[in-house]
């Protein structure tokens, strides 16, 4: 597709799996992206968010919560929360 300017536009944009950084491809339709809130010190939402991007094959297997939790302590100790 191109834009006004006559560049080429890219329509899809594909993700990575956060936990297997596996290709979340457009047939995929069992993957979820989840935004996880940041918080301060008194537990009031900051505004900013971490996305995580599971593909489908992490859910089938019923893997999605160890890995959104083992995700989210990995990012926490790097965002020192």
């Amino acid at each position: 597709m191109m834009n006004d300017e006559g560049q080429n536009m890219d329509l899809y944009i594909p993700r990575k799996c956060s936990a297997t950084n596996r290709l979340i491809t457009s047939k995929d339709h069992a993957s979820v992206q989840i935004n996880v809130g940041h918080l301060d010190d008194r537990g009031i939402y900051t505004g900013g968010f971490t996305t995580f991007a599971l593909c489908g094959f992490v859910r089938a297997q019923g893997d999605a919560d160890s890995a959104v939790d083992r995700l989210w302590q990995k990012k926490k100790a790097e965002l020192k929360q």
